[in-house]
């Protein structure tokens, strides 16, 4: 069965386009449905970030909830890490984040959790859908068992009370300067009073939503504000968090970036030390930088690969029992402590790094020096110019010159006809000459289709 409405982080579209009320609450029949097990009465948690969007989704989910006999308990805007904590701590039957992460407010979202707080999986994803064209007026509940909705007070304090948990007791941040940028998202009151409470000295930007501004020239896919304000403050660190906060990127001192594959690095190395590494490994994909790879081999730490999405790295941690995985955007997963990326753990998980070491960031989160890494991308109209001999033979032929000293990936796109072509290796000279060789040949086998 193809996939009409998710996609690999949940339902993501327009808001009024493909995000519709009617779509939000047929969703919110469909899911209740499904999650319903037993004769108890059963609920539903909901947040959402800052998006002006929201508030409609909001309301529409709730009607569709409440109408098959669901109770709703909404967290208003929180990370979505958060939302995934609180349904399994608040014994909910499922959870939902109103969000579409990194991108504009003209987007959103619906991300679903199950009760263990883990994403949905796609056996579950497939039951959801087949309701969501089906029509359900004959499964609605009877009027007497209706669902409720409130709000809830406190949850705010929950998250920043399980934050600061994740942190050794001896860990303060006191004499840090910490620069955080919230994207105008999610985290943009929680991750500033929790950073507060630990002790540091907090500088805060993207903290001031008005439903249209969200990861707008801010956050972690736009990170030049952060660098700006931490040389601007003279700040020891910069947090750069996404619209929902489940992905980081860091600044040193100098406002220069840190990407996930560098925080990978600190956290492996140091978790190893430690003996907190469940095992001797970690999970990333297959864009992580290939330095990396080399890094953590130096530390007798293997690196296991997967496709890009921090669902695909969360399965293969818990098939070969790993406890840290994560992308080079920032999507970090710590599963000691969570069931999804949490941005704002895992940048506690550097700070306490760097406090521990009383050494300035940009050594801390130096551990390797990237390998020159080139991405280009080769749009068709028709056909699969993988499949074309000169394209065959050119991949073979940039296979064997980068044998040993680098690699390729060349894989088409999931949300449009374009042939993405990655090539990292030793030499950049070489690299070019390969990934330009490949997509000339893309080219011209496009062009022939």
């Amino acid at each position: 069965m193809s996939r009409k409405y998710f996609g690999t982080d949940g339902i993501r579209g327009r808001a009024n386009g493909l995000i519709t009320p009617e779509l939000a609450m047929k969703v919110g029949q469909a899911a209740g449905l499904v999650f319903q097990r037993g004769e108890y009465r059963h609920r539903v948690v909901i947040g959402k970030d800052t998006r002006l969007s929201g508030y409609m989704i909001e309301t529409a989910l709730v009607a569709g909830f409440t109408s098959v006999g669901m109770d709703v308990l909404l967290l208003g805007p929180m990370p979505t890490p958060a939302v995934a904590m609180l349904t399994k701590s608040m014994r909910a039957d499922l959870g939902v984040m109103i969000s579409a992460s990194h991108n504009l407010f003209e987007d959103n979202g619906i991300k679903l959790f199950g009760p263990h707080g883990f994403k949905l999986s796609d056996d579950v994803e497939r039951q959801i859908e087949q309701l969501l064209d089906e029509c359900l007026d004959k499964r609605l509940a009877p009027s007497t068992s209706l669902g409720r909705a409130r709000r809830i007070d406190g949850v705010h304090d929950r998250y920043i009370e399980f934050a600061k948990r994740t942190l050794p007791r001896d860990i303060s941040l006191e004499g840090l300067r910490v620069v955080v940028d919230c994207a105008n998202g999610a985290a943009y009151k929680v991750v500033p009073e929790a950073l507060w409470e630990l002790g540091a000295d907090v500088v805060s930007i993207g903290v001031d939503p008005d439903g249209f501004n969200i990861n707008k020239e801010c956050g972690s896919t736009a990170p030049e504000a952060l660098s700006r304000k931490v040389r601007e403050m003279r700040g020891d660190i910069g947090i750069a968090l996404d619209g929902d906060a489940d992905r980081v990127i860091l600044t040193d001192e100098r406002g220069h970036v840190i990407d996930g594959d560098q925080l990978l690095a600190v956290i492996a190395q140091s978790w190893q030390e430690d003996g907190r590494l469940a095992k001797p490994g970690i999970v990333a994909t297959v864009m992580s930088n290939l330095g990396l790879e080399r890094f953590l081999g130096e530390q007798g730490i293997e690196m296991m690969r997967t496709p890009v999405g921090d669902r695909y790295v969360l399965e293969q941690m818990m098939k070969g029992g790993y406890n840290l995985g994560g992308e080079p955007s920032g999507h970090i997963i710590l599963s000691d402590y969570a069931t999804t990326g949490d941005g704002f753990v895992a940048a506690l998980q550097v700070l306490a790094v760097v406090q521990k070491l009383g050494r300035p960031v940009s050594e801390v989160c130096h551990r390797f020096d990237p390998l020159p890494q080139i991405l280009k991308n080769v749009r068709y109209r028709n056909g699969k110019p993988l499949d074309n001999a000169g394209v065959k033979s050119a991949i073979r032929d940039g296979e064997q010159r980068l044998n040993g000293h680098g690699r390729l990936l060349i894989r088409p796109s999931g949300t449009e006809p374009v042939i993405r072509v990655m090539g990292e290796g030793d030499d950049r000279e070489i690299v070019e000459e390969v990934v330009d060789t490949i997509c000339s040949a893309l080219g011209d086998a496009a062009a022939a289709a």
